[in-house]
This record gives C-alpha cells, sequence and structure tokens, in this order.
C-alpha cells in the first residue's frame, strides 16, 4: 500500500486545472479549479460503474480540461485517523496515478459533505438551484475539497 503522505511540493510553474474527487463506492463527486489553481467550481456527479469505466472517463475528463493535477478527498475520522473508506480512496488514488499518469495527492476532507450540504441550504434560501435540495452534493463537497486545497497551497507557496 502507499503512504498516505502523497504530497509533491506545489510548484508555481505547474499550470494547468486541478481535479477534485470526492470519492465513494456509489459516485464520484468532481470539481475543477481554473488553470491558475485559484478558483474551484463544481463539475459533475458520476455514477460509479466499474473501475475500468471509471478510469477512462476519468481520463478523457483530463484530456478535455488540460487538468495537471488531481486531489482525493481523504475522509479521515473525527480523531484525524483513517478508517475504511480513507483506505479504499487511498488505493482508489493510487489507481488513477498509475492510469493516468498525473500527480495524484490526497487531501483531508473532514467535514466537507456537511459544509456542501449547507453550502446548497443557504443557496436555496436565497432561491439559487432550490432543485439540488433532492440531489446529492457530491460535486459541492469536491468543490469544497478542492478550495480547502488550493487554500492551502497558496499559503504553502
Amino acid at each position: 500500500m502507499a503512504s498516505p503522505s502523497l504530497k509533491e511540493s506545489p510548484s508555481r510553474a505547474s499550470r494547468g486545472a486541478i481535479l477534485a474527487i470526492d470519492y465513494g463506492r456509489k459516485r464520484l463527486g468532481l470539481a475543477l479549479s481554473d488553470e491558475l489553481g485559484i478558483l474551484a467550481r463544481p463539475l459533475a456527479v458520476w455514477t460509479r460503474t466499474n473501475r475500468r469505466r471509471d478510469l477512462a472517463r476519468l481520463r478523457d475528463l483530463c484530456r478535455q480540461y488540460a487538468v495537471s493535477r488531481i486531489v482525493v478527498g481523504w475522509p479521515l475520522r473525527l480523531d484525524g485517523t483513517p478508517g475504511e473508506m480513507a483506505e479504499e480512496s487511498n488505493r482508489f488514488a493510487d489507481q488513477v496515478r498509475k492510469h493516468l499518469g498525473l500527480p495524484v495527492e490526497l487531501a483531508d476532507e473532514r467535514l466537507s459533505s456537511w459544509e456542501a450540504q449547507q453550502v446548497v441550504e443557504q443557496a436555496a434560501e436565497r432561491g439559487r438551484h432550490s432543485g439540488r435540495r433532492t440531489k446529492t452534493n457530491d460535486d459541492v463537497a469536491a468543490a469544497v475539497i478542492l478550495r480547502d486545497y488550493l487554500t492551502r497551497r497558496s499559503g504553502a507557496a
């Protein structure tokens, strides 16, 4: 098993969109940054099919958006220890790295789903995206993961 510390030092020279994935057994939430790595936006929610098909779809998406790096949400427990889903996300990140040949990092995603739900509810209260209440928020959770990653990365640069 690969080490959970998959971080590579960020480089201002590396330009291109960053894709964030909120990994789940049934769905993948996807978010994308701008090519400068400043803004994060929800992109899509994909229902998982099988590993080969999921990786092929990710490869196509990465080509379409000129993705230079991928961030996979790492669902640690509140006390910071990895559980079963954290190990599964780590294995998924290893597969993505191997099959796509792009740098892949794990990013702590504690409370991202909760925050995504809050964002969607607040938007609905303001009259935006009112239909989202019944849909999954995995893409918004991926955007939260990506936003936090970009914030940490810009602070470290």
